[in-house]
């Protein structure tokens, strides 16, 4: 959601969207382990930081059991080790031909790696 000109993670939504498939099952989640980057900017690292503190405290609250998975371990996982920042996107259109979020070039990649770190949680 946007506050100001920033974007936040709307926990609320997010809680929303998660709670239906809590019952009744046992399920765990995967959240990539993210860190700073070099010659990222002071508010870009809050806001990223921020949105990975409210993911960590939905699932909490839920008591989902988290794995952090970091990216080399996904994309091993996923045959992208070495590949260009956007080979993800590749790979699920061709897995998912009719997802069409997948067209669009920033969100499709967002999208795509999300897919590919959930799949790494499939055994």
């Amino acid at each position: 959601m946007k506050i100001g000109s920033a974007n936040r993670v709307n926990a609320s939504a997010l809680a929303a969207f998660i709670r239906p498939s809590i019952y009744g099952e046992e399920i765990k989640a995967y959240v990539e382990l993210v860190s700073s980057m070099p010659g990222q900017g002071v508010a870009s690292m809050f806001s990223f930081g921020h949105s990975a503190g409210v993911v960590q405290g939905v699932l909490g609250a839920f008591e989902i059991p988290v794995s952090m998975v970091t990216p080399s371990q996904w994309k091993k996982r996923a045959g992208l080790v070495g590949q260009d920042k956007d080979a993800s996107r590749t790979l699920a259109r061709q897995m998912w031909p009719f997802w069409r979020e997948l067209d669009k070039k920033g969100a499709g990649q967002a999208y795509a790696d999300a897919a590919f770190i959930a799949f790494y949680g499939v055994e």
